[in-house]
């Protein structure tokens, strides 16, 4: 093989490595929808699990971007502090503690029906190992932090559920069926009468209550606020 005269000749240097026609062309710009979207949710996951062990006060943004191994900046493109951060968390558990949206919540026109089957639902929400977590949470945090108060009224499901109740209750008041002049405010009597004892108990406020407890724990409180309600005539 005979060589050619002079210097071979070579590429000219841009300060990039040439990686042939072979190389896979690299990936640049923004990631797609997809990948932003389980981003979210990963940060979601890792922010859930911090906050719900360590607490609101020892939950660091810092920390939360570390264990999901991004960079500060790329939290910020999604949350704008960590009440913020905290408010897509609560948002997401209450969420996924909603029946399935296949599942009526209202059925029939039966008050009493319709209010045991609501009271038997947000049982059942509200004792599940999160929500049990997260109220443990607040109420050991709340009074430090007045941002997380005001996150939680805001993400909490609570205005949903009160909104949904005080609808029924005001259509048998115009029956006449019930004496209510705030039904609003019995909606909101009532949603604290069903979840506050038993979600207490379970957070290690007393004993917890027993399967069969909680079997007649709703009948019981719908007919002591239906009794409380009912119009003298």
């Amino acid at each position: 093989m005979t060589r050619t005269k002079g210097r071979a000749k070579t590429p000219h240097r841009t300060g990039k490595k040439n990686y042939g026609r072979t190389a896979a062309p690299r990936r640049g710009g923004r990631p797609s929808r997809e990948e932003a979207a389980q981003l979210g949710e990963h940060i979601l996951d890792i922010a859930t699990g911090l906050f719900l062990e360590h607490g609101y006060g020892a939950t660091s943004i810092e920390a939360v971007a570390r264990r999901a191994r991004i960079s500060k900046r790329t939290f910020y493109d999604r949350f704008a502090d960590k009440p913020a951060l905290f408010g897509a968390v609560l948002h997401r558990i209450v969420d996924r503690l909603r029946p399935p949206a296949n599942v009526p919540l209202v059925m029939g026109a039966e008050l009493r029906e319709n209010l045991e089957r609501l009271a038997g639902m947000i049982v059942r929400a509200a004792l599940s190992p999160q929500a049990i977590a997260l109220h443990r949470l607040i109420v050991g945090e709340s009074g430090r932090f007045p941002k997380l108060a005001a996150v939680v009224a805001a993400e909490g499901g609570t205005a949903e559920a009160v909104q949904l109740i005080a609808g029924l209750l005001e259509r048998d008041a115009h029956t006449g069926r019930l004496a209510l002049d705030d039904p609003v405010f019995a909606a909101e009597q009532f949603l604290y009468m069903v979840m506050a004892i038993p979600q207490r108990r379970a957070a290690g406020l007393g004993m917890a209550m027993a399967q069969a407890e909680l079997d007649a724990w709703a009948r019981k409180t719908v007919s002591l606020f239906l009794n409380g309600c009912r119009g003298s005539g």
